[in-house]
């Protein structure tokens, strides 16, 4: 079974606060089943309110079962309280989702990102629902230990926005050399208080 899931990753997502805030969220995009490369254009990055996005590593099909969950449960959550779902929230309730499936797991591992009334924020969770949080930054999959190293080096209190994209863009990079599971085009989303952007490729190579 394990030759048909398309596994291996690079994630990052990191909080910036220098003249303006938000999450800058990034990826690669090659997907493998095994040793075949399945994709070099897989998505990674989904948006699942329009402050809100997640990074995804893991099993592609739980992945998009995930995502299709939250974004009916975000569309439910508005009709009901007439307002957005804040980030905190959409947190607890994919921990939840993810705890309650816990013997029959969903594979991946998810970065939550996004910008409400109190601010940017950045989560982690494991497969079982785990919350890791306190952290300026994270990143997940494969690669991710290389990322890390790029961001413990690297990140500061008071990144700019263009800082901190070319600081995701360094540590997914980094991580698409070393780790042979990674590789690909590079995604870039930006959630601020206007909202979530995904970044052309012209606009990623710009900066």
């Amino acid at each position: 079974m394990e030759d048909i899931k398309k596994t291996g990753t690079t994630t990052v997502g990191l909080i910036y606060t220098g003249n303006g805030s938000g999450v800058v969220l990034g990826s690669e995009k090659k997907a493998t089943m095994g040793y075949l490369v399945d994709s070099i254009k897989a998505r990674k990055i989904y948006s699942v309110d329009n402050r809100i996005g997640i990074t995804t590593a893991g099993n592609v099909g739980d992945i998009q079962t995930i995502v299709r969950y939250l974004r009916a449960e975000v569309n439910i959550y508005k009709m009901q309280r007439d307002k957005q779902i804040s980030v905190r929230a959409l947190t607890s309730l994919l921990a939840n989702i993810l705890q309650g499936s816990k013997y029959f797991p969903y594979l991946g591992q998810f970065v939550v990102g996004g910008h409400d009334e109190k601010g940017p924020q950045v989560f982690s969770l494991d497969p079982f629902g785990g919350i890791v949080e306190g952290d300026d930054y994270y990143a997940t999959g494969s690669g991710s230990p290389i990322a890390f190293g790029v961001l413990e080096d690297r990140y500061r209190k008071g990144l700019k926005k263009n800082e901190a994209i070319k600081l995701v863009v360094k540590a997914v990079t980094a991580a698409t050399r070393r780790d042979i599971a990674s590789g690909g085009e590079i995604a870039i989303a930006v959630i601020d208080q206007n909202g979530y952007k995904e970044l052309t490729e012209e606009e990623i190579k710009s900066l």
